[in-house]
Order: C-alpha cells, then sequence, then structure tokens
C-alpha cells in the first residue's frame, strides 16, 4: 500500500484534533490508520500457501488500497484548504484560534443553558 502519510504523522493529526477540537482531519486519518490494518491482516492472509479463500482477500485488499487512496488525496486537499504545515502536520494558528473561539461559545452556550437549572 503507498503511503504518502506515515503511520505517525497520522497520529499526530488525530492528536492536533484532540487538542483544538478539530475532527474533521482526525477522522480522515483514522480511516486511513485502519484501512492499513485491514490491508495488513488481507497481505497476510494472502502471503500463506494454502489461502483458500485467495480472491477474496485479493479483493479485500484491493478495495482497501483504492479507499485508502482516495482518503490520501482527501486528507492532501483538506490539509492545503486549510493551510496545515505538511512537514510537522500542525493545525495552522488561525485555524486553532477559530476552534477556540467555537470551543468556547459553545461552552459558553450550556452554562448560560444550564442557569436556570
Amino acid at each position: 500500500m503507498r503511503a504518502k502519510y506515515g503511520d505517525q504523522q497520522l497520529e499526530h493529526i488525530i492528536d492536533q484534533a484532540m487538542i483544538y477540537q478539530c475532527a474533521c482531519p482526525a477522522q480522515v486519518a483514522r480511516l486511513m490508520l485502519a484501512l492499513r490494518e485491514v490491508n495488513a491482516y488481507e497481505q497476510m492472509c494472502l502471503s500463506r500457501d494454502d489461502a483458500p479463500l485467495r480472491e477474496t482477500h485479493h479483493l479485500i485488499a484491493n478495495a482497501t488500497e483504492e479507499a485508502h487512496a482516495r482518503l490520501q488525496e482527501c486528507l492532501d486537499c483538506v490539509m492545503d484548504l486549510e493551510g496545515w504545515d505538511k512537514s510537522l502536520m500542525t493545525m495552522p494558528e488561525a485555524l486553532r484560534k477559530l476552534q477556540g473561539q467555537e470551543l468556547r461559545r459553545w461552552l459558553d452556550g450550556r452554562r448560560s443553558g444550564n442557569e436556570g437549572r
């Protein structure tokens, strides 16, 4: 499976999402990691000499590779659109601030909604 981004880079994107409450790029990264696990499992099945369902394993492996390639393109575009630093896999400062503002606004709304209870 061709991977433009390594597992550690994808995990860093997920970490950034947890810190700054921006889940969308992290969702794509999580899916890519999951597809890699499925593909590795299918490759293991295909490596056995007696693989009775070789065609099934090929089908699943090929599907994971195609899906991974498409999600990799998607993540690349998302990171370009949002202005991520691809060398460090960090979210841009402006987006971090925006996410912080959104979180504060949400928390303030919850506080004001709970005051009367």
